[in-house]
């Protein structure tokens, strides 16, 4: 490792921030509307219930396998390579990285979506020939900045989440003023002049919109490298967890007591800058935009860092290819974050010709994340069942870290069923041509057999499903 890369260890708060860094990005912003269109405040109380439910014993599954497996760093796809072969361990590391590389393209257009509230003949719905060049200055500018170094970024992270988390905190402050319960009542089963459905249908709806918002949850686990101490790993992810799923239920439920749910419903992305500005007018759409810009930033920042720490340490276990665990001067991994806005740049210049890329990517970002979280979740109960890491005096907790990873494994599989086989398929289209260069490229590197029998079968299953979202989306049956 390079002399820097030894330097500038991350303390609890660093953490913990780069959890919330991480977590608060676009998401909590279009919570209002989203969950407006969807349901009234049961039905969304229901759905925070099961999504909270369901990411808090993931969270618990990463803070217990920080301390079961110390030895394992940038734990996601390291701890699926560990509990299911090589195989798995690539398909999680590159599910992964894809993931947030379109994560980071989501962010793009939202900001410049959120430019043309002002300016819309220049950026329009972002995805305009002028954002796009605004995104690709952006992206190239962010690329620099951290080739200087992972401390100063880290730093510059810290800054900005506490700088986003204050409008989010202040229009809070303005829903809790301005409670009126009466209104909150006449919302609450669904509201007036909103489509009658189911109230399964209803939390259904909401499904993939909680697991986009709990993205990040994880950041804490990646960067475990950097740690100064090794169980601030898992105290950092629970934290930050807490704080932001708090934050997140508020400004759900609030809004609903201060305008009836139709107009909720109705605002623009991003709503909660819309269902201020129900409450205190104009000024309220113009503050939270500005925090809409600032989180975005700050979260790109966030996510860049681990795209390239997930590319490096997957290269280091020699899961990718051996030339992308290269670090610079800086001990940042060079040849990573080159890839990661090389991939990142092509698909923001694709969103040119996109009918609808902002929900597109945000609903890919959310599947592709799915599989790394699952394995993550099974390898937790395989590490409780066999007792991996646990001393003579800790073998009580082994029931119930295994209950929690069971709890874990079965939301994961519930959101892949909520997800619908569309994005499943589509993701596999992906992982085909990734296998393809990126795992076959570091296989040959080892001189390593390519496939047990059991990952043949897993390799033969992901082909398939390639070829069907392939057909899928040359005849038209599988629209993007």
């Amino acid at each position: 490792m390079a002399a820097g890369a030894d330097k500038g260890k991350l303390s609890l708060n660093a953490l913990t921030a780069m959890v919330i860094g991480s977590m608060i990005g676009a998401g909590i912003f279009n919570l209002p509307g989203r969950f407006a269109t969807a349901t009234g405040p049961f039905g969304a109380i229901i759905a925070w219930a099961i999504a909270g439910t369901g990411m808090y014993m993931l969270a618990r599954v990463f803070q217990s396998l920080a301390t079961r497996r110390p030895d394992i760093d940038s734990g996601v796809f390291a701890y699926a390579k560990a509990g299911f072969g090589d195989y798995m361990g690539f398909l999680s590391a590159f599910g992964y990285w894809l993931g947030s590389c379109l994560g980071n393209v989501f962010y793009w257009v939202l900001i410049g979506s959120t430019l043309g509230r002002f300016f819309p003949e220049l950026f329009g719905d972002g995805s305009s020939p002028i954002a796009i060049v605004v995104s690709l200055v952006g992206i190239w500018a962010f690329h620099f900045m951290i080739l200087r170094g992972v401390e100063q970024a880290a730093f510059i992270n810290t800054v900005v989440t506490i700088a986003k988390i204050v409008p989010i905190v202040v229009a809070v402050l303005i829903f809790i003023f301005f409670f009126n319960y009466n209104q909150f009542s006449e919302n609450f089963f669904g509201g007036l002049d909103m489509p009658e459905k189911s109230l399964v249908a209803q939390v259904r709806d909401t499904m993939l919109i909680t697991v986009f918002v709990f993205l990040g949850i994880e950041g804490a686990s990646v960067y475990s490298r950097f740690a100064k101490k090794r169980e601030d790993v898992g105290t950092a992810t629970v934290l930050g967890f807490v704080a932001v799923t708090g934050l997140m239920v508020a400004v759900t439920l609030l809004p609903f007591a201060t305008a009836p749910r139709a107009a909720i419903a109705g605002v623009a992305n991003p709503s909660l800058a819309g269902a201020l500005e129900l409450v205190v007018g104009h000024w309220g759409a113009v503050f939270i935009s500005i925090g809409v810009l600032v989180s975005v930033l700050g979260a790109y920042l966030a996510w860049s860092l681990i795209c390239a720490e997930v590319m490096f340490a997957a290269a280091k276990s020699q899961d990718m290819p051996k030339m992308f665990a290269a670090q610079n001067d800086n001990g940042v991994p060079a040849n990573a974050l080159w890839l990661t806005n090389i991939v990142v740049s092509i698909f923001v210049i694709s969103t040119y010709w996109s009918a609808d890329a902002f929900n597109f990517m945000l609903d890919m970002t959310s599947v592709t994340a799915l599989l790394p979280y699952l394995l993550v979740a099974g390898y937790g109960v395989i590490v409780a069942r066999r007792g991996i890491g646990y001393t003579a005096s800790e073998a009580n907790e082994r029931p119930m870290d295994q209950i929690i990873a069971w709890i874990a494994v079965i939301y994961t599989l519930f959101m892949f069923v909520a997800a619908g086989l569309k994005y499943v398929v589509l993701v596999a289209v992906l992982f085909v041509p990734g296998t393809i260069i990126l795992y076959f490229w570091a296989r040959r590197e080892q001189q390593a057999r390519f496939f047990t029998p059991v990952e043949l079968v897993v390799f033969g299953i992901t082909v398939l499903a390639g070829i069907i979202g392939t057909v899928g989306l040359v005849t038209g049956t599988i629209t993007p």
